[in-house]
């Protein structure tokens, strides 16, 4: 049985069979260890917030969706967290090609790691230099804004920060509202679906005279979970929980 979501303007949608292959929107979704980059995948394709996921090993996810009338296929790649050393940023090599391959990018930070907040900047940078001539569009994404009590970025660093970058900023909860997380993806994919579909994603334009710089035709492809796997996991994290509170 295929999960059904209700997306406002991007909505499942299911593909005729005499229908021709829809255009595909490709996101990249990049930050540091631990700040939630799949629970807010997650929670934007499927509406489920789950809270425990085994180690981030770079998944592919995919929706078939309308986009303000638009049929789309909606690609998102999932990254390994990048970490701060003494020479910089540490990343897995193809976090750069998930970057040259996207449309756009999501950096995102959580405000109870402070440590996140300032990978930002040099994220970017990575994003601007993989980009090459062309430099995808980039939002930033503010996660676990429910817990107060941890916070150590305040709230006016957020906003600052994506002026300074040029970026749109949102400030969301991927465990308590899913409408924000949703506000934030869907503005972006509507931002795409606006522009020219690019000639090399295109399998009827063929080769195109200008290759795009930031297109990376040696990335690997991701593991792609099926949202059985995805509803499996979340039925084990409620009954864990069941069991804790009736153990106690």
């Amino acid at each position: 049985m295929r999960l059904i979501q209700n997306m406002t303007t991007i909505t499942e949608f299911c593909t005729p069979e005499n229908q021709p292959l829809s255009r595909v929107i490709k996101i990249a979704v990049v930050g540091g260890s631990g700040v939630g980059k799949t629970a807010l995948v997650v929670r934007f394709l499927t509406r489920r917030f789950i809270g425990d996921y085994e180690r981030n090993a770079g998944n592919l996810y995919s929706r078939e969706v309308q986009v303000d009338g638009e049929q789309v296929t909606i690609q998102v790649q999932d990254t390994p967290g990048g970490e701060m050393t003494n020479n910089g940023v540490k990343l897995p090599d193809h976090v750069t090609c998930s970057i040259q391959w996207a449309d756009a990018v999501v950096l995102v930070y959580s405000v109870t790691d402070r440590r996140s907040f300032d990978l930002i900047s040099q994220l970017h940078q990575l994003v601007v230099r993989a980009g090459g001539a062309i430099v995808p569009p980039v939002i930033l994404l503010a996660n676990k804004a429910d817990l107060l009590h941890l916070r150590r970025v305040d709230s006016q660093q957020g906003p600052l920060l994506a002026g300074a970058l040029g970026c749109s900023f949102y400030e969301v909860s991927a465990s308590e509202d899913y409408n924000q997380v949703h506000g934030a993806f869907h503005r972006l994919c509507c931002q795409l679906a606006k522009q020219p579909p690019a000639p090399s994603s295109s399998p009827h334009t063929g080769a195109s005279a200008a290759p795009e710089k930031r297109r990376s035709p040696l990335i690997p492809r991701p593991k792609s979970p099926n949202m059985q796997d995805l509803k499996r996991r979340f039925k084990q994290a409620l009954s864990a929980k069941v069991r804790t509170v009736t153990s106690v």
